[in-house]
């Protein structure tokens, strides 16, 4: 953790020639940086015209000078934003001469770390910031915004007033555990335990969700040898991106491919096929297929259709794994280009080489991930909120199980745990490196 008192300066736009460059600047220096830089005493919040000067008194640039003081800024600290012109080296020099009055280079992510601190902004918000500016689509940019504005946030309030509240109760039952009346066994906290677990396991779905818009959910397709893995990959990433032949088993190793459909990320992982073999480079490339599958956000389990024998295909999958099944090749079998859904199973049929049935897989895919829903309440989410909505999952269905077993004290302790593990997504409970790793991550000057 670097100091909060030091002034820090930083250009703000990009790097490269443009029409406006922009100089942040952030602390308690910044009143005289401005008086020094423009010989003007800057009105607060108001875009001042004026002539940048360097040591010796000549003009570097002319622009707009806006002061804001704290704590009525973005970072809650004395903020002046100097306009100039975007050349890369009138900018460099106004930086420089920023600088050499007591400014130093701010750190990236810094001016969002400095409005965290300083509680303009929480953790999820600051992580937000960042989502935005790296967002590659409308509904990225949508979900960002979401969670800017504290939509995230006050769903993750919401649940930690929730169990503080049940927390006290469980507390005082059990310092006034010698009164004749047993606040453990009426049902209230059961009660609230349930809803507080369906709460979180429904926020947490949601939070899924936003995190695959952030990420790009991961695909893997599996098969059979020759079922047309590598095929549907060509077609979906319109390149030839896997070698396709006649002949079984061409794919032996894991092959990784980036896509966009629409905008929407994809990660596709074509992999070996599954079936029984001998030859220790094909059990290779079957094992890592199989660990691909235990991990992958969708399998598209691509069957031939023309193949009656698929169902010893279907029991080799994991259980808890999210398949679409696949058929390919109806170019050969003569069937139609359709989607089959019910509650339990998705059937898709195409074909990977005439490219009969390639949109509905696509439309089917923007589906899974609640690409281009305009729900207000989507919002952009990360691996760690996921975790830690994951760990306060356990912990509160751990406090119902020592409910039933008549062990308060411990349900006290699953309820705190759930808490701490909830506070840590808005940064009311965090530590020093995790604080380092997000803002660090972040482009310098925001």
């Amino acid at each position: 953790m670097v100091s909060n008192s030091d002034t820090i300066a930083a250009i703000a736009t990009p790097p490269g020639n443009g029409g406006v460059g922009i100089i942040r600047i952030s602390g308690p220096a910044a009143l005289d940086i401005a008086q020094h830089i423009s010989h003007k005493n800057p009105k607060p919040r108001y875009a001042q015209l004026c002539q940048f000067r360097d040591a010796d008194d000549s003009v570097i640039d002319s622009g707009l000078a806006l002061y804001f003081p704290g704590p009525a800024s973005f970072t809650g600290e004395d903020t002046l934003e100097l306009q100039g012109h975007g050349g890369s080296v009138v900018l460099d020099m106004l930086l420089r001469r920023v600088l050499s009055l007591g400014a130093r280079l701010a750190n990236p992510g810094e001016f969002s770390q400095r409005a965290f601190l300083n509680n303009k902004i929480d953790l999820a918000q600051a992580e937000a910031i960042a989502d935005l500016i790296s967002s590659g689509t409308e509904q990225a940019v949508r979900s960002a915004q979401q969670s800017m504005q504290g939509v995230f946030s006050e769903q993750i309030n919401e649940l930690i007033d929730e169990l503080i509240e049940l927390r006290v109760y469980i507390e005082a039952a059990i310092d006034f555990v010698d009164e004749e009346i047993d606040f453990l066994s009426d049902g209230i906290v059961a009660n609230k335990i349930e809803q507080l677990h369906s709460r979180i396991q429904k926020i947490h779905a949601t939070a899924q969700q936003g995190r695959l818009l952030h990420d790009g959910m991961t695909v893997v397709l599996a098969g059979k040898p020759n079922a047309g893995k590598s095929s549907l990959l060509n077609a979906l990433a319109g390149h030839e991106a896997a070698i396709v032949t006649d002949i079984a088993g061409t794919t032996r190793d894991v092959l990784r491919e980036r896509i966009q459909i629409d905008g929407m990320p994809l990660h596709i992982i074509d992999t070996a096929g599954l079936h029984d073999s001998d030859c220790a480079v094909e059990q290779e490339g079957i094992r890592r297929a199989q660990r691909e599958i235990a991990n992958a956000d969708k399998v598209l389990l691509l069957m031939d259709s023309t193949d009656s024998d698929n169902q010893t295909l279907l029991e080799t999958l994991p259980n808890n794994i999210d398949v679409t099944r696949v058929f390919n090749k109806i170019d050969l079998s003569g069937q139609t280009a359709q989607i089959l859904e019910d509650a339990e199973h998705v059937e898709i049929y195409l074909s990977a080489k005439t490219g009969a049935g390639l949109n509905l897989l696509k439309e089917h895919l923007k589906r899974s991930v609640g690409f281009g829903e305009t729900s207000d309440n989507v919002f952009i989410a990360r691996r760690r909120h996921l975790q830690a909505l994951t760990l306060a999952q356990h912990a509160v269905a751990n406090a119902g199980q020592q409910l039933k077993n008549h062990a308060p004290e411990l349900v006290a302790e699953d309820l705190r745990q759930a808490q701490t593990s909830l506070s840590e997504i808005t940064g009311e409970f965090t530590s020093d490196d995790l604080l380092g790793e997000i803002f660090g991550s972040f482009c310098i000057g925001k």
